[in-house]
């Protein structure tokens, strides 16, 4: 059976480049000779490793969800409600205000300005966000039900409330605002937790 030449390149690292091209310019803003040139491989590389843009944007995702908003999987662990929130907030300003990363998040940037080019790529970052809120809700919603929140407490709306925050952190990371700042910010939004 004939094989195909092993690859000249790290998958990995190269992802990894790619992640920060959408990062920084977002879905439309990357066009493929900035990403193979960041990537350090040819166009026939990149097809044959990840298959079309969007199927790369696709595999950037993933990894960003495991990487830099690896947060959210960890949030929603916590022992707490408030932890819950708290971790979330917090990750969200890390992520977003790391050193030698792009600032803000990648599923904000990506999605913002997309035209009719970039439609299936705002429709996956929409749910990939949606899949997140759904995941804290789901969190927030066990956590009312064990007495950890008052009996009142709508898990939707507070999930949203904590989403609209990270959300709004990393728009703010990704305008120059410093981290401190952004930390203020998270602990004026976590003065609001029901109690």
């Amino acid at each position: 059976m004939a094989r195909g030449r092993p690859r000249s390149f790290d998958a990995d690292q190269a992802l990894e480049k790619a992640m920060d091209v959408f990062w920084r310019q977002g879905y439309e803003g990357a066009a493929l000779s900035d990403l193979t040139a960041a990537m350090g491989i040819t166009k026939t590389s990149m097809y044959a490793a990840y298959g079309n843009k969007e199927e790369l944007f696709r595999k950037v995702l993933d990894r960003y969800g495991e990487g830099p908003a690896g947060y959210l999987p960890e949030a929603v662990r916590k022992p707490t409600a408030r932890a819950v929130a708290e971790h979330l907030l917090k990750g969200a300003v890390l992520a977003g205000t790391t050193p030698g990363r792009p600032t803000g998040c990648l599923a904000v940037q990506g999605a913002l300005a997309a035209g009719e080019a970039g439609e299936a790529a705002h429709k996956l970052l929409a749910e990939w966000r949606k899949q997140g809120e759904k995941r804290v809700r789901e969190r927030l919603r066990a956590a009312r039900d064990e007495g950890d929140l008052p009996p009142g407490t709508d898990p939707t709306a507070l999930a949203r409330y904590l989403f609209t925050v990270a959300y709004g952190v990393a728009v703010q990371a990704a305008s120059g605002v410093p981290r401190r700042q952004l930390q203020e910010t998270v602990e004026w939004a976590l003065r609001a937790w029901p109690s």
